[in-house]
């Protein structure tokens, strides 16, 4: 298959090949290209990269910017437990604690919760365990949160987590 030459308008009207033999000018301007590229156009740099892996044409990877979206990946997962943790935690709270004040919005927004956690989980078995790392952080900012969002003092809730954290994940857990 015969490929055409590309134009990279952020090189300066640079015309190459990216398939030609010459190999240490093409490594270098080909990694250089890819690591521009990561800047000034996200997502065809997404799929070059896919590209250039599907080939194996590992030499051209853009190894930095690779390496750190994968960390980036790992931590947006982390991001996400600890946030619907957080939430998960406020509202059994508050549903605790306000009880003459409990709605299906809250029901509804609890469950969303479990179900993002649980879907976490089924992509990253691993990721149960950092929630077991952090559940205690998380609650401590989620006793906060409840003590802002409902006007009650910090103090009405317990310093340590009143909830077992394979409890929180069950369907039917709503405290009383």
């Amino acid at each position: 298959m015969a490929y055409p030459n590309l134009y990279f308008p952020i090189y300066d009207k640079i015309l190459i090949n990216p398939y030609s033999k010459n190999e240490v000018f093409m490594k270098n301007t080909l990694t250089s290209l890819s690591s521009s590229l990561y800047n000034q156009d996200f997502h065809l740099w997404v799929e070059s990269t896919i590209e250039i892996l599907q080939e194996k044409r590992f030499a051209e990877l853009d190894i930095e910017n690779l390496i750190s979206e994968i960390e980036s990946m790992g931590n947006n997962d982390k991001k996400s437990i600890k946030s619907n943790l957080r939430i998960l935690l406020m509202h059994l709270l508050e549903w605790q604690y306000q009880p003459e004040k409990r709605t299906n919005s809250w029901r509804t927004t609890i469950k969303e919760h479990r179900n993002s956690l649980e879907d976490d989980f089924a992509a990253s078995p691993s990721l149960k365990n950092y929630f077991l790392e952090v559940f205690n952080e998380c609650y401590q900012k989620a006793r906060d949160l409840a003590a802002s969002e409902t006007g009650l003092s910090i103090s009405i809730f317990p310093l340590e987590c009143p909830f077992d954290p394979n409890l929180v994940l069950k369907s039917d857990f709503f405290p009383e």
